[in-house]
Protein backbone atom coordinates (compact mmCIF):
# COMPACT_ATOMS: atom_id res chain seq x y z
CA UNK A 1 0.00 0.00 0.00
CA UNK A 2 1.79 3.30 -1.22
CA UNK A 3 1.77 6.10 0.96
CA UNK A 4 -0.90 8.07 -0.82
CA UNK A 5 -3.60 5.38 -0.63
CA UNK A 6 -2.54 5.17 3.32
CA UNK A 7 -3.92 8.98 3.84
CA UNK A 8 -6.40 8.14 2.13
CA UNK A 9 -7.30 5.23 3.75
CA UNK A 10 -6.51 7.15 7.71
CA UNK A 11 -8.48 10.25 6.48
CA UNK A 12 -11.53 8.13 5.89
CA UNK A 13 -11.50 6.10 9.35
CA UNK A 14 -11.30 9.10 11.10
CA UNK A 15 -14.11 11.09 8.99
CA UNK A 16 -16.37 7.55 9.50
CA UNK A 17 -15.55 6.87 13.01
CA UNK A 18 -15.82 10.73 13.86
CA UNK A 19 -19.31 10.87 12.04
CA UNK A 20 -20.21 7.67 14.48
CA UNK A 21 -19.28 8.95 17.06
CA UNK A 22 -21.57 12.03 16.81
CA UNK A 23 -24.77 10.79 15.86
CA UNK A 24 -27.54 12.02 18.56
CA UNK A 25 -27.58 9.75 21.49
CA UNK A 26 -31.23 10.41 22.49
CA UNK A 27 -34.52 8.47 23.98
CA UNK A 28 -36.04 8.02 20.68
CA UNK A 29 -34.26 4.91 20.03
CA UNK A 30 -35.91 3.23 23.48
CA UNK A 31 -38.90 4.81 22.06
CA UNK A 32 -38.73 2.91 18.97
CA UNK A 33 -37.43 -0.25 20.29
CA UNK A 34 -40.63 -0.29 22.35
CA UNK A 35 -42.84 0.45 19.27
CA UNK A 36 -41.19 -2.81 17.60
CA UNK A 37 -41.58 -5.13 21.21
CA UNK A 38 -45.66 -3.43 20.69
CA UNK A 39 -46.38 -4.01 17.10
CA UNK A 40 -44.11 -7.04 16.41
CA UNK A 41 -43.68 -9.09 19.81
CA UNK A 42 -47.21 -8.55 21.11
CA UNK A 43 -49.50 -8.07 18.87
CA UNK A 44 -48.14 -10.18 15.82
CA UNK A 45 -46.97 -7.76 12.80
CA UNK A 46 -43.71 -7.14 11.45
CA UNK A 47 -40.98 -4.84 10.91
CA UNK A 48 -41.12 -3.44 7.24
CA UNK A 49 -38.03 -1.97 6.21
CA UNK A 50 -37.78 0.27 3.15
CA UNK A 51 -35.44 2.69 1.02
CA UNK A 52 -33.84 3.69 -2.30
CA UNK A 53 -30.88 2.74 -3.63
CA UNK A 54 -28.06 2.04 -0.87
CA UNK A 55 -29.73 3.57 1.63
CA UNK A 56 -32.49 0.57 0.31
CA UNK A 57 -29.15 -1.91 0.69
CA UNK A 58 -29.09 -1.11 4.45
CA UNK A 59 -32.70 -1.29 5.01
CA UNK A 60 -32.52 -4.92 3.59
CA UNK A 61 -29.27 -5.55 6.05
CA UNK A 62 -31.19 -4.37 8.92
CA UNK A 63 -34.36 -6.51 7.98
CA UNK A 64 -32.74 -9.95 7.47
CA UNK A 65 -30.36 -9.01 11.19
CA UNK A 66 -33.85 -8.49 12.36
CA UNK A 67 -35.11 -11.71 11.22
CA UNK A 68 -32.29 -13.78 12.61
CA UNK A 69 -32.46 -12.05 15.82
CA UNK A 70 -36.01 -13.11 16.74
CA UNK A 71 -38.17 -10.09 15.02
CA UNK A 72 -39.47 -10.98 12.18
CA UNK A 73 -38.64 -8.12 9.00
CA UNK A 74 -38.86 -8.05 5.45
CA UNK A 75 -37.45 -5.71 3.02
CA UNK A 76 -40.25 -4.16 0.91
CA UNK A 77 -38.70 -1.91 -2.40
CA UNK A 78 -40.16 1.50 -2.47
CA UNK A 79 -40.93 1.55 -6.18
CA UNK A 80 -42.34 -2.03 -6.15
CA UNK A 81 -44.67 -1.32 -3.62
CA UNK A 82 -45.86 0.85 -6.13
CA UNK A 83 -47.22 -2.20 -8.11
CA UNK A 84 -48.84 -4.37 -5.79
CA UNK A 85 -45.98 -5.32 -2.85
CA UNK A 86 -47.02 -3.08 -0.95
CA UNK A 87 -49.77 -5.34 -0.18
CA UNK A 88 -47.30 -7.51 2.02
CA UNK A 89 -48.59 -4.94 4.49
CA UNK A 90 -50.98 -6.38 7.36
CA UNK A 91 -52.67 -5.37 10.65
CA UNK A 92 -49.88 -4.51 13.41
CA UNK A 93 -46.91 -3.61 11.37
CA UNK A 94 -44.61 -1.23 11.89
CA UNK A 95 -42.46 0.42 9.41
CA UNK A 96 -38.70 1.59 9.33
CA UNK A 97 -37.90 3.84 6.66
CA UNK A 98 -34.21 4.71 5.22
CA UNK A 99 -33.29 8.03 3.81
CA UNK A 100 -30.63 9.93 4.36
CA UNK A 101 -31.89 13.32 2.21
CA UNK A 102 -35.59 12.65 3.77
CA UNK A 103 -36.52 14.07 0.14
CA UNK A 104 -36.18 10.56 -1.54
CA UNK A 105 -39.60 10.96 -3.51
CA UNK A 106 -40.13 6.95 -3.58
CA UNK A 107 -40.19 6.67 0.08
CA UNK A 108 -41.66 9.97 0.47
CA UNK A 109 -44.60 8.92 -1.41
CA UNK A 110 -44.34 5.25 0.25
CA UNK A 111 -45.98 7.24 3.62
CA UNK A 112 -48.40 7.90 1.89
CA UNK A 113 -49.48 5.01 -0.16
CA UNK A 114 -48.80 2.93 3.33
CA UNK A 115 -51.54 5.10 5.34
CA UNK A 116 -53.54 4.53 2.45
CA UNK A 117 -53.40 1.22 2.98
CA UNK A 118 -53.63 1.30 6.19
CA UNK A 119 -54.11 4.58 8.52
CA UNK A 120 -52.91 2.99 11.47
CA UNK A 121 -49.07 1.90 10.72
CA UNK A 122 -46.38 3.98 12.55
CA UNK A 123 -43.31 5.19 10.79
CA UNK A 124 -39.81 5.16 12.66
CA UNK A 125 -37.13 6.95 10.18
CA UNK A 126 -34.21 7.22 9.73
CA UNK A 127 -32.49 10.40 8.61
CA UNK A 128 -30.16 13.01 7.97
CA UNK A 129 -32.35 15.70 7.78
CA UNK A 130 -34.59 16.53 10.44
CA UNK A 131 -36.36 19.45 8.62
CA UNK A 132 -37.26 16.87 5.87
CA UNK A 133 -41.08 15.53 4.72
CA UNK A 134 -39.98 12.36 5.49
CA UNK A 135 -38.82 13.38 8.98
CA UNK A 136 -42.27 15.51 9.55
CA UNK A 137 -44.38 12.34 8.82
CA UNK A 138 -42.64 10.19 11.34
CA UNK A 139 -44.03 8.60 14.38
CA UNK A 140 -40.27 8.61 15.49
CA UNK A 141 -37.12 10.15 13.71
CA UNK A 142 -33.63 9.01 14.19
CA UNK A 143 -31.20 12.04 12.99
CA UNK A 144 -27.94 10.29 11.62
CA UNK A 145 -26.39 13.99 12.39
CA UNK A 146 -25.36 15.02 8.84
CA UNK A 147 -21.99 14.46 8.79
CA UNK A 148 -20.49 14.59 5.24
CA UNK A 149 -20.10 11.79 3.07
CA UNK A 150 -16.26 11.33 2.26
CA UNK A 151 -17.01 10.23 -1.09
CA UNK A 152 -14.43 13.18 -2.78
CA UNK A 153 -17.71 14.22 -4.51
CA UNK A 154 -19.58 14.59 -1.87
CA UNK A 155 -22.09 12.95 -3.33
CA UNK A 156 -22.21 9.31 -3.17
CA UNK A 157 -23.39 7.37 0.00
CA UNK A 158 -20.88 6.21 2.00
CA UNK A 159 -20.60 8.04 5.28
CA UNK A 160 -24.37 8.57 5.46
CA UNK A 161 -24.79 4.67 5.05
CA UNK A 162 -22.21 3.39 7.95
CA UNK A 163 -24.41 5.76 9.92
CA UNK A 164 -27.34 4.27 9.06
CA UNK A 165 -25.98 0.63 9.16
CA UNK A 166 -24.94 1.28 12.96
CA UNK A 167 -27.92 2.60 14.27
CA UNK A 168 -30.04 -0.28 12.91
CA UNK A 169 -27.14 -2.49 14.34
CA UNK A 170 -28.58 -0.02 17.95
CA UNK A 171 -32.55 -1.56 17.24
CA UNK A 172 -31.32 -5.00 16.12
CA UNK A 173 -29.23 -5.22 19.75
CA UNK A 174 -31.69 -3.28 21.86
CA UNK A 175 -34.46 -5.64 20.51
CA UNK A 176 -32.01 -8.78 21.12
CA UNK A 177 -32.09 -7.48 25.09
CA UNK A 178 -35.69 -6.78 25.62
CA UNK A 179 -36.97 -10.03 23.94
CA UNK A 180 -34.02 -12.12 26.15
CA UNK A 181 -32.71 -13.44 22.70
CA UNK A 182 -30.85 -16.68 23.56
CA UNK A 183 -28.07 -18.81 21.71
CA UNK A 184 -30.63 -21.72 21.08
CA UNK A 185 -33.06 -19.47 19.91
CA UNK A 186 -30.34 -17.92 16.91
CA UNK A 187 -29.55 -21.70 16.52
CA UNK A 188 -32.69 -22.36 15.15
CA UNK A 189 -32.62 -19.51 12.73
CA UNK A 190 -29.67 -19.63 11.77
CA UNK A 191 -28.54 -23.68 11.14
CA UNK A 192 -25.62 -23.57 8.37
CA UNK A 193 -22.34 -22.27 8.43
CA UNK A 194 -19.98 -21.31 10.90
CA UNK A 195 -22.69 -18.89 12.94
CA UNK A 196 -24.81 -21.61 12.95
CA UNK A 197 -22.34 -24.20 14.45
CA UNK A 198 -21.12 -21.52 16.83
CA UNK A 199 -24.85 -20.78 18.07
CA UNK A 200 -25.49 -24.17 18.81
CA UNK A 201 -22.96 -24.90 20.64
CA UNK A 202 -23.22 -21.53 22.67
CA UNK A 203 -27.26 -22.59 23.43
CA UNK A 204 -25.76 -25.10 25.44
CA UNK A 205 -25.21 -22.40 28.20
CA UNK A 206 -28.02 -20.55 27.08
CA UNK A 207 -26.71 -17.49 27.54
CA UNK A 208 -29.22 -14.78 26.74
CA UNK A 209 -28.74 -11.22 25.27
CA UNK A 210 -27.31 -8.86 28.20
Amino acid sequence: MNDDVKEIMQGILEAEAEAIRAIPVTDHYAKAIDLIAERVHARGGKLIASGMGKAGQIAMNIATTFCSTGTPAVFLHPSEAQHGDLGIMQANDVMLLLSNSGKTREIVELVDLARNLNPDVPFIVITGNPESPLAESADIALFTGGAPEVCPLGLTPTTSTTMMTVMGDVLVVGMMKRIGFTPAQYAKRHHGGYLGHKSRHDSETETPAR
